[in-house]
């Protein structure tokens, strides 16, 4: 599969570099500039500069985070063929959703809006639910003995890498002490989410003990 990721300052690069480490992915990378007004009036000399080989993919990821940019991005992506789109950062560093909606309808193209890429699941759309079968909402696989946590596989990972950080560390872990370690263990990576609001990072550490929750009671039914 093949997966173009536009970034831009920090954000964009673990999502390379988490792809690199799983099977079944092609990946290229194009950039927009770290540094950007508030307000653009006319993006279109930053979108000449975005290399359009990214564009050569099944889903393209957009870390443009400028409400400015994302539309003209997403109007690249339709006009080279890009079947579905992921755009990261809050829905206000989006675009209009109307705008966002149009794009889609006029070229077919699968398009959604995540604050937080670990919150991905299957949706039905061809595209999304192969790289979601790899990449996205947390599941672990657990096993268990004597009530302490023994090996812990990562069956489906947070685009960031703070999946398999987290089973790394859950190794040894008394059973009780495990879904909440693991969300603290995500809140300690260095993931880019929001801090500071009931979202963010707080909403990806509470996915990865549920995750864990749901892993154990799994393995004590076996």
């Amino acid at each position: 599969m093949r997966i173009g990721i536009i970034s831009r300052g920090n954000y964009g690069g673990r999502l390379a570099r988490t792809l690199a480490q799983v099977k079944g992915f092609e990946t290229s990378s194009a950039s927009a500039p770290d540094d950007l007004p508030d307000f653009i009036e006319d993006p279109s000399a930053i979108l000449d500069g975005i290399d359009e080989r990214v564009f050569k993919c099944d889903l393209l990821f957009i870390y443009t985070l400028h409400p400015d940019i994302t539309p003209g991005v997403l109007r690249l992506a339709g006009i080279h063929g890009v079947k579905a789109a992921i755009v990261a950062g809050s829905p206000a560093l989006a675009g209009s959703q109307r705008e966002i909606s149009d794009i889609a309808e006029k070229y077919g193209m699968h398009i959604e809006v995540h604050e937080i890429c670990c919150g991905m699941e299957e949706c039905g759309n061809e595209v999304i639910d192969e790289f979601t079968s790899k990449i996205g909402s947390p599941r672990f696989e657990i096993t268990i003995k004597g009530g302490v946590i023994g090996k812990v596989r990562v069956v489906r990972g947070a685009p960031c890498g703070s999946t398999w950080h987290a089973a790394v560390c859950l190794a040894g872990t008394r059973v009780a002490d495990a879904p909440a370690k693991a969300g603290l263990l995500v809140q300690q990576y260095p993931c880019r989410a929001a801090r500071g609001t009931s979202g963010g990072i707080h909403r990806a550490a509470k996915l990865h003990s549920l995750a864990v929750d749901r892993a154990v009671r799994a393995a004590g039914t076996k």
